[in-house]
């Protein structure tokens, strides 16, 4: 028998195929190619976030940058997932200047003209780990900046009243301190009032804290689409209990790592930010300012 191959290929959907292609194509949403966008390259897998638009060679390329901080170029248009969605990624429209001040991510007034950062001062804000110290840099980093203050983690809060005293904290070298699970009857709040008490923290030093067993709770849920954080049973690691309950790898320190990008890379503003985390920093910066 042999083989029938049709020279008209409209008889076999072909043209309709491809006209209903185009047309799927033309029914996608576009969205704008923001920076700090998190979407996914189809064809490669690629995940990560926006971080500019270039041309190159009269083609509109896409840059994104993954969470191990490598980044690959892609042309901008169709084969991008936004939230698992299929999307056409298009130039970001320039909004027209609005009258009135620029703000920063924490909501304050922007300078007029970049400015440079101030010479460190002595003071300091002191925040529990790693991801703590990232997620106020993300929104109060060009405040910090401007003063001249420097976060740094603790990476553990058992030992703070011995770091205090090694800090030696006085009128011109303040201590601000932020906690996580700062609740009255918590191993944090006892921490919280030894160091207050020690001789010379009177008036230089400044413990605060936030309700939340870890700093990942204090982004609001809806920034990741959920209702609420899932609840991680006690005796569970919070963060291995977290990307357990959201589907997401959790089986090492890299998937950890990888996690919190994911979360921290949906924070666009101190909007995103639960109330009684915000309340807390402004007021460490205040203190030590």
């Amino acid at each position: 028998m042999s083989a029938y191959f049709p020279t008209d290929w409209s008889s076999w959907g072909g043209q309709d195929l491809t006209e209903r292609r185009r047309q799927q194509h033309r029914s996608l949403p576009q969205v704008p190619a923001a920076i700090g966008t998190e979407v996914e390259e189809r064809a490669s897998g690629w995940v990560g976030v926006i971080v500019g638009v270039e041309a190159s060679g009269g083609i509109r390329l896409v840059r994104l940058r993954d969470y191990d901080g490598k980044e690959r170029s892609f042309p901008l248009g169709f084969g991008f997932l936004v939230d698992g969605q299929p999307v056409e990624l298009v130039v970001p429209v320039t909004a027209p200047e609005r009258a009135g001040p620029r703000r920063t991510a924490s909501g304050s007034f922007a300078a007029d003209q970049p400015r440079r950062a101030r010479t460190a001062r002595a003071s300091r804000i002191w925040v529990e780990g790693t991801h703590d110290a990232e997620l106020v840099e993300k929104v109060w980093g060009d405040d910090l900046r401007g003063e001249g203050i420097v976060v740094e983690p603790l990476h553990g809060a058992d030992d703070l009243a011995a770091a205090v005293h090694d800090f030696q904290p006085g009128p011109q070298r303040r201590l601000g301190v932020l906690l996580d699970h700062l609740v009255t009857g918590s191993k944090e709040s006892r921490i919280a009032a030894e160091t207050m008490d020690l001789t010379g923290a009177a008036g230089n030093v400044l413990v605060l804290g936030h309700p939340y067993v870890d700093v990942w709770q204090a982004v609001k849920p809806e920034r990741l689409g959920l209702r609420a954080w899932p609840q991680v049973p006690r005796g569970t690691d919070i963060k291995v209990g977290t990307l357990r309950a959201l589907g997401w790898p959790h089986a090492d320190q890299r998937d950890i790592a990888q996690g919190w990008k994911q979360i921290l890379g949906r924070v666009r503003s101190y909007a995103d930010l639960e109330p009684s985390l915000l309340g807390r920093v402004e007021e460490l910066i205040d203190f030590v300012t």
